[in-house]
């Protein structure tokens, strides 16, 4: 929610699709078209971070992954997350500090503002 409002709070208009996580592509698999419609993706994921990657895979727009302190277990207070995002597969994503919303948005905004 940080990164959504910090985009609200510039002018930005943004839209938050939650519980679309890989456990249940189905979910997410009913958002892809919508989600394709946005210049930046912004990609918050908790445990295994892996959300990042199969985005990534589906489209062709420029993305911003959050990992996210939630979890249990080995995900390490986001640290798994964190690495399985710098690890990913999908080349060209962007990566910020765990739960690190705010830095998510000013990146994106300094990538809509380049294009003005």
């Amino acid at each position: 929610m940080e990164a959504k409002y910090t985009l609200l709070c510039s002018g930005y208009n943004t839209e938050t699709f939650v519980d679309v996580g890989v456990s249940g592509l189905w979910r997410l698999q009913k958002h892809i078209k919508k989600i394709c419609t946005f210049d930046i993706v912004i990609v918050a994921a908790g445990m295994d971070g892996a959300l990042v990657s199969v985005i990534g895979g589906l489209i062709p727009n420029p993305i911003i992954a959050i990992p996210t302190s939630t979890g249990y277990g080995v995900s390490n207070k986001g640290k798994t997350a964190l690495n399985a995002m710098l690890a990913s597969c999908a080349p060209g994503i962007s990566v910020v500090n765990i739960d690190n919303g705010y830095g998510a948005a000013c990146a994106a905004i300094r990538i809509l503002n380049n294009g003005r």
